[in-house]
């Protein structure tokens, strides 16, 4: 049995926390729960999309963004696009929170929203208050934003011990 209903955090500057969310909600999805993962800022990264959309029904993926660029290569018109569909992106979020959908929802990379001040505490607050007690949430990025920690039930740090340059 799943931890029902918690909110739990990877973040860090080492790499795997998409994998570890992932990961998670893959061995949630073989236990039978309903799983979607909604990615923001990844770019377009289509070898991992298109392995990710093989495991549907099972685990939905779905991405807003247009741009196969980083947020931050794009010019202030192509950023200013980015952040409507960031914000559709949310709205789904929220929705799959409501009507409860998917009992695990995995946010990845909306912690770099928040550092690039697209959204703010609020909008991630908005989104854990809209969940039922049934429904897990998992965030991941790169910064923890302290106010957020006191939002959430579990927080872990993936940070490089060593990295091979």
């Amino acid at each position: 049995m799943m931890n029902q209903g918690t909110v739990i955090v990877y973040f860090g500057n080492g790499k795997g926390k998409s994998s570890s969310a992932i990961g998670h909600a893959i061995c949630a999805a073989g236990a039978g729960e309903e799983v979607a993962i909604i990615q923001f800022l990844k770019g377009n990264n289509q070898k991992e999309i298109d392995f990710l959309k093989r495991l549907e029904p099972e685990v939905r993926l779905f991405s807003f963004e247009k741009n196969a660029e980083f947020f931050e290569e794009l010019s202030e018109e192509q950023k200013q696009e980015e952040i409507l569909n960031i914000r559709n992106g949310l709205n789904f979020a929220k929705k799959v929170l409501v009507t409860g959908e998917s009992t695990i929802l995995v946010l990845d990379e909306i912690l770099g929203l928040l550092e690039k001040n697209i959204i703010t505490v609020d909008d991630i607050r908005n989104l854990i208050d809209s969940k039922d007690e049934e429904t897990e949430l998992i965030l991941t990025g790169t910064y923890m934003n302290r106010e957020l920690m006191q939002y959430v039930d579990a927080v872990y740090e993936i940070k490089s011990i060593k990295e091979d340059e």
